[in-house]
């Protein structure tokens, strides 16, 4: 199978690029302008996939040629930083990578979205429910989503839309333990925590991630399927920082415990447009043979011994 990954030099999108190498059947293109991905997570794959260092807002068609199965996952990958300007660039990215997928006949995109799509919603929060995204991370996803779902309609395109909860592990390049652990490597005595610690959300590791888009893969029949993706448990803020403080002692980076300093937050969560708890109702994805091997603070720590090799 010919498989298209865009943003496949990214946190996710590399892990998924290693996965799908597993099957010796699969091509592999991989497009990424390295504005957010890393050469480095790739290199090792290099022999194995063909790589188009390019901007995805420019003309993208030839690449498309004879491809399969498109995942998109290209797109600025921080809620925090997010923007009108990230908005519109996004946008255009997904039209041109659905336009190319038109163009050339694609038969199934995977899109990753994300649950803050549903801005601050009922806690088990079911696909169905309303969707009122707070930031423009949340609302440019959502958009996003409307055009694959256009897009599909019209072309005969199947669709699988991921509205993911905090993916962490391997090749993590932002978030909240990867800040943690780069603040503590520049002042081991103080950790600066946005909001007051008690945001609580769902952390799911970035293969159980992969697994579960898989399943969606192999496993759904409808040509437009949107699922939930993440774990049944939460971890807020504080624990994650304690995990990080004892990962980092353990591993001798820093010598004892800091000061917690809570700075900032609006109503308890950690900027505008933070949605301070989120647990998404995965029952959906569950019901296809999907079941995440690591519950929320087990991804925690593991993808702590990941950010601090």
């Amino acid at each position: 199978m010919k498989i298209l990954v865009t943003g496949g030099a990214g946190f996710i999108g590399s892990n998924l690029v290693e996965k799908l190498l597993e099957d010796s059947n699969n091509e592999v293109i991989v497009i990424d302008d390295l504005s957010g991905g890393k050469r480095e997570f790739i290199e090792p794959f290099f022999d194995k996939i063909k790589f188009y260092e390019k901007d995805l807002v420019w003309d993208i068609d030839n690449c498309f040629s004879g491809v399969d199965e498109v995942w998109h996952l290209a797109a600025n990958p921080d809620v925090k930083d997010s923007s009108i300007k990230t908005f519109f660039r996004d946008m255009e990215i997904t039209k041109n990578v659905l336009g190319a997928c038109k163009n050339n006949k694609v038969k199934k995109i995977l899109f990753t979205s994300s649950s803050t799509v549903y801005g601050e919603s009922e806690l088990n929060t079911p696909e169905t429910c309303e969707t009122k995204p707070i930031s423009f991370y949340g609302a440019t996803k959502l958009a996003c989503e409307a055009l694959v779902s256009n897009y599909c309609s019209l072309y005969n395109i199947q669709g699988c839309m991921f509205r993911l909860a905090n993916i962490i592990g391997k090749n993590s390049t932002h978030g909240v333990i990867y800040d943690f652990v780069n603040k503590l490597k520049a002042n081991s005595s103080k950790l600066e925590i946005l909001g007051d610690g008690t945001q609580t959300k769902s952390y799911l590791s970035v293969n159980d991630c992969i697994n579960g888009m898989f399943v969606a893969r192999e496993n759904a029949k409808d040509q437009i399927n949107i699922f939930n993706l993440g774990t049944k448990t939460q971890t807020n803020v504080k624990e994650i920082a304690e995990i990080v403080v004892e990962g980092m002692i353990n591993a001798k980076l820093i010598a004892e415990k800091p000061e917690f300093k809570f700075v900032g937050g609006f109503e308890g969560g950690g900027w505008k447009g933070d949605v301070k708890e989120m647990l998404l109702d995965i029952s959906k994805l569950e019901k296809l043979g999907f079941k995440p091997v690591n519950s929320s603070q087990d991804a925690v720590k593991e993808a702590v011994k990941e950010t601090i090799k």
